[in-house]
């Protein structure tokens, strides 16, 4: 993370701790050894503290071996006529980030090396859409989620295109992909809804979500009102739908199957931070798009009447079907003008045959 607060260190370093005192001893010390400083106090007297050079090389070495970027460095500068110092404007929406993320943690939703900030996804079209926050709690129930904060600076319609955006992602195929593929996947965009998801490029990134679909994606809005929100989110449901929504299946029992087909859609969830701050991110804050009512992040994430069900249900139809037959067969069984007795199998097999 670029600045964080004590507030936020505590809630990402020290959740189980009643409050940020022993965070900010730390704090004190790590400025004693110059491995951080303050880089400004806010109106209301919060301290944002970031890396110092040296620290900023320390945390290099100890994190960019395990696979973790490390953000750029804060550089210290001055004005040249005044003596100022520059660059301490705090981003609200860089503040958000941190918060959502000292949240989860809180929550028990990822791990201190499980979050990841500005991780870019490329398009086909070279554009890059970068995510604000990624996510990894497998021990969570919760493998990948990305996350997009908002503080209502964007209008509701950008938000579906990142939405959009995201779904394009997870329907493109790597580099290597074989070329026969490749070349149908381009003359015919849907045929990517036939290659396994194994197949294609996120999985290349990113681990099995252990549910139908694409990469879950989480709105996070911040700093704004519930009326805002629900127009955002009203949105988000009615341009969005062909991204988020699931499908029917096509079933020989349509009738028997009203299960969903969620393979192809994004799984978007949303919250607010104040909802993640005043519950808890473990707490049914979360409501997934195309449902009615709060939930567990885990809970939103499920498809309860995705492939499981329509599995059962599939099996049920079949097995009625067969019943059905067997019973219009039997009632049509041969019998014996002698004796009254029913045709056996091989008896009704031979009269049939001759």
């Amino acid at each position: 993370f670029q600045r964080a607060t004590p507030d936020q260190l505590w809630k990402l370093t020290r959740p189980g701790n009643r409050h940020d005192r022993l965070t900010r001893d730390n704090l004190l010390d790590l400025e004693d050894h110059r491995l951080v400083r303050i880089e400004s106090v806010q109106e209301d007297q919060r301290q944002v503290w970031v890396l110092t050079k040296r620290g900023h090389g320390e945390a290099k070495q100890l994190l960019e071996p395990k696979g973790i970027r490390v953000s750029a460095l804060r550089k210290q500068e001055h004005d040249p006529d005044t003596g100022q110092l520059l660059g301490t404007g705090y981003d609200d929406h860089a503040a958000a980030v941190t918060s959502t993320a000292a949240e989860l943690h809180r929550a028990g939703i990822g791990h201190l090396l499980g979050f990841q900030t500005e991780i870019g996804h490329r398009l086909g079209s070279s554009f890059v859409q970068r995510a604000d926050l990624v996510v990894r709690a497998p021990e969570a129930g919760v493998p990948v989620l990305l996350v997009e904060v908002d503080r209502r600076t964007e209008d509701a319609h950008e938000l579906v295109a990142k939405l959009r955006r995201y779904w394009e992602w997870g329907r493109l195929l790597p580099k290597d992909a074989p070329k026969n593929k490749a070349d149908l996947v381009r003359s015919r965009p849907d045929a990517i809804e036939h290659v396994d998801h194994d197949k294609r490029l996120w999985r290349r990134v990113y681990p099995p979500t252990g549910r139908e679909g694409l990469v879950p994606l989480a709105f996070v809005f911040a700093d704004t009102t519930a009326a805002k929100v629900a127009n955002t989110v009203a949105v988000l449901e009615e341009d969005g739908r062909r991204y988020w929504a699931p499908r029917r299946y096509d079933s020989l029992y349509a009738k028997a199957v009203t299960a969903l087909d969620y393979r192809q859609a994004v799984p978007v969830v949303i919250t607010t931070l104040e909802q993640l701050q005043e519950h808890g991110a473990d707490a049914a804050v979360w409501r997934r798009l195309g449902r009615d009512g709060a939930q567990t992040l885990t809970a939103a994430l499920d498809n309860p009447d995705g492939d499981a069900l329509y599995r059962a249900q599939e099996a049920r139809a079949e097995a009625q079907y067969k019943q059905r037959r067997a019973a219009e067969r039997e009632a049509q069984r041969p019998v014996c003008s002698r004796c009254g007795q029913k045709f056996s199998d091989e008896r009704w097999e031979e009269i049939t045959v001759h």
